[in-house]
């Protein structure tokens, strides 16, 4: 969703660019979840506390 708000609709960038939008999301969400605190957090409670209400955004919308 994120890179079809920012690209537009169109596959040829779309594709691309969620590829690079969603490593890029990975990789910060790992780094904050070995760093935020002194035990090291699985992945997913860092994606799921930024996409659930990023999705909830989305579904209002």
């Amino acid at each position: 969703h994120i890179a079809r708000l920012l690209f537009g609709p169109r596959h040829v960038y779309n594709l691309p660019a969620s590829f690079i939008l969603g490593a890029t999301f990975l990789l910060l969400a790992d780094t904050l979840s070995r760093t935020i605190t002194v035990y090291e957090l699985p992945v997913g409670v860092v994606t799921s506390l930024v996409g659930v209400p990023f999705f909830i955004y989305i579904y209002r919308k």
